[in-house]
């Protein structure tokens, strides 16, 4: 994956990705911050600190969604300075942490089901 258009200034980047489709509230797949600024990512080998998703795990969680079709959000931070945030943290702590260190947020809606369900459902 290649990244253009990096906010000058930006020191480190941040990511967070939920499901706000899930029965039972939010669920955190990922949190990831004090990411390298590069020019480009090698798949599956992400450089940063993991904070801990929603079931309490430093790690990658993938979609799975128990029932029909979800919606993922992959929200990536660019930010002026790396987070001193211990790796026990999660989404949470990270949005208090990179206030007031955001230079720019960018967005990407996926969705997704398990099953094969038409789109507008």
């Amino acid at each position: 994956m290649v990244l253009d258009n990096i906010p000058e200034g930006t020191k480190s980047l941040a990511l967070i990705m939920d499901d706000t489709d899930s029965p039972n509230g939010e669920f955190v797949h990922w949190v990831m911050w004090n990411m390298p600024v590069k020019s480009k990512i090698v798949q599956n080998k992400a450089e940063g600190i993991v904070g801990k998703n929603t079931q309490g795990k430093n790690m990658y969680y993938g979609p799975c969604p128990p029932n029909g079709m979800h919606t993922y959000h992959f929200k990536v931070y660019a930010l002026n300075s790396l987070l001193e945030l211990p790796a026990s943290s999660g989404k949470a702590e990270l949005l208090k942490a990179i206030e007031g260190h955001i230079i720019e947020l960018a967005v990407l809606k996926g969705r997704y089901s398990r099953k094969s369900e038409p789109v507008g459902k």
